[in-house]
């Protein structure tokens, strides 16, 4: 294919505004060109690297006993409201009313759809499981679209779902989909991690997220040399707390003006800061209008994990109380609450580092003052113990290894849903017994778009871009450094077909450009071998260099598909290993 036919707008300094190596480097490799914010074109060299994802997830998916279709993505807004997602998406759905005035939303996710669809279409326990996919635009209303096409309004997705009549047969589905994944992001050349992960939004009890290690990555991976992997919201530490034996003193209320955090705190009352409570309250939404005050207590610094909160209290939202509800439940400012008094309204829950000390210090609910010798029980109530702290590097984790941190972009996400999608929307089918039952499901998703920013950022260098030959858009690229020489030209072409012929895609740099401005190019673009047509074209010698090490190798021109062929192959081997 000859490259002065292509579309390919490179340019010499990227956007002011791009952040991210892979923003910038696709921008200037001419990949894409932003419509708005968050909004993207992809240009025919993108184009043809998400094609090939695509055909590696349709691959993989078949093998998986996943059958493809597809769905609207404009959605009536009833069917998410009756699974209660339309008030939880919040301002993150799109959504219009069509000229009846009924409203409408540009689907983020399908659990709806797909469900409705099961619904009405499967009867019998006998025609499960089944596991069904698609590959579509998704709408996000991002509130800080960025880094490219890693974070953007609208985006290319897999969604997948599988319905079962028991458990065994949604673990069946799971475990299919979950080597899928692996295959899939084996074949695309990613580094990768499975982690354990929050449900979030789509539900479920059981989820795992594979996420490329990268320096722009927005989640924090919580991992281990050993088999431990988690995201920040779901990780927890081996506990090390033990149990305090002091006898319990008698309680009392100091002055503490200016402490407002725990070390000012320990300072004015001159004990440990792992001794002090730290009472953070928050207002957990439970449904429309309907609101329920949380005081969460922490051992000295350690950081409230709001997601383990939300979680435990079962809650649709949960925000930091403002000063003026603080006021109203606690009759304090932030910095001088505590659990002492504290009336049945609010519901208390404490760590289980709290659990284990004796005679702690807290907030008393009075701006200025601390109460020491505070006591469980004695002197305040607990309505639920559990792990609602945030990991921290370095602590142990539950395989008995130091934890460690890396920050990561979230590639795929497998869940298993259960049955509440199929509850709400009356998704059942008779089981062997003749019972009706309703259909267990799960759901699976791959940010396809992203993949290329995760590829992008795992690969590329100050140069250009760097992609695995699974996905680039060209195998090879052949330059001939003077175009206007007819001998080069004629080698140039002659390279092509034979490249061709082999069954490889090649993209020949027919411009008549310097010769300087071609490599910067290819370097740019960053298919995986260049083949250079120079000075030796004469001698029947051409220069093939491999864009990942920049390594080189004179080649005769009979030998260019031999050798381009064990080259792939070895690069392919890299990626697979």
């Amino acid at each position: 294919m000859k490259q002065s036919k292509i579309l390919i707008p490179t340019k010499k300094e990227a956007p002011s505004d791009a952040e991210a190596l892979s923003h910038k480097m696709m921008i200037r490799a001419g990949y894409i060109y932003q419509v708005s914010s968050g909004v993207w074109s992809y240009l025919p060299l993108a184009y043809r690297v998400i094609r090939k994802v695509k055909a590696i997830i349709r691959e993989e998916m078949e093998k998986a006993d996943a059958f493809e279709m597809e769905t609207p993505s404009m959605l009536p807004a009833d069917l998410w409201q009756q699974t209660g997602r339309y008030e939880a998406y919040g301002d993150t759905l799109f959504k219009f009313k069509d000229r009846n005035d009924r409203e409408h939303i540009l689907g983020p996710t399908d659990e709806e759809v797909m469900t409705e669809i099961l619904r009405d279409s499967i009867k019998s326990y006998k025609k499960l499981p089944l596991t069904v996919y698609q590959i579509t635009d998704k709408f996000r209303d991002e509130p800080r679209p960025r880094f490219g096409v890693l974070r953007g309004k609208e985006f290319s997705m897999l969604d997948g779902y599988s319905f079962a009549a028991d458990q065994a047969g949604l673990d069946e589905a799971y475990n299919q989909q979950a080597q899928a994944y692996r295959n899939i992001f084996d074949r695309i050349g990613l580094d990768y991690k499975i982690i354990l992960a929050d449900s979030g939004t789509i539900g479920g009890d059981n989820s795992q997220e594979f996420s490329a290690p990268a320096k722009v990555g927005e989640d924090t991976i919580v991992y281990t040399d050993g088999d431990y992997a988690a995201n920040l919201e779901k990780a927890t530490g081996k506990f090390t707390g033990v149990q305090q034996t002091a006898e319990p003193a008698k309680l009392a209320k100091k002055p503490t003006p200016g402490a407002h955090s725990v070390d000012e705190a320990a300072t004015a009352l001159e004990i440990d800061a792992t001794q002090i409570i730290k009472s953070m309250l928050y207002m957990a939404k439970m449904g429309e209008d309907k609101y329920q005050p949380v005081l969460v207590l922490m051992r000295g610094n350690d950081e409230v994990n709001e997601t383990k909160v939300t979680n435990a209290v079962d809650c649709e939202e949960l925000t930091l109380a403002t000063e003026q509800q603080a006021q109203k439940y606690l009759g304090a400012h932030p910095g001088s609450l505590g659990p002492v008094g504290v009336g049945e309204e609010v519901k208390i829950l404490a760590d289980n580092y709290v659990k284990v000390l004796v005679n702690m210090a807290c907030g008393a609910n009075d701006d200025g003052y601390h109460y020491v010798n505070a006591n469980i029980g004695r002197d305040f109530r607990v309505d639920q113990f559990g792990d609602f702290r945030t990991v921290q590097e370095g602590e142990i984790a539950p395989d008995g290894n130091p934890i460690k941190f890396t920050n990561g972009i979230e590639i795929g996400h497998i869940f298993k849903l259960g049955t509440g999608y199929s509850e709400k929307l009356g998704a059942q089918v008779l089981d062997q017994n003749g019972r009706l039952v309703d259909m267990i499901m799960g759901c699976y998703g791959i940010g396809v778009t992203r993949l290329l920013s995760a590829v992008a950022e795992q690969n590329a260098d100050e140069y250009g871009l760097v992609w695995p030959d699974s996905i680039a858009p060209f195998d090879v690229h052949v330059i001939p450094v003077n175009a206007k020489k007819a001998d080069q030209m004629k080698m140039a072409n002659e390279i092509s077909e034979q490249l061709e012929k082999a069954g490889l895609e090649v993209l020949v740099d027919d411009r008549k450009e310097r010769a300087g401005v071609k490599f910067a190019d290819s370097d740019l673009i960053g298919i995986p071998l260049r083949v250079t047509v120079g000075k030796k074209a004469s001698e029947g010698i051409v220069e093939i260099k491999i864009r990942k090490t920049g390594e080189t190798v004179e080649v005769k021109t009979e030998e260019v598909a031999n050798t381009v062929q064990i080259l792939l192959k070895q690069l392919n081997g890299d990626h697979q290993e």
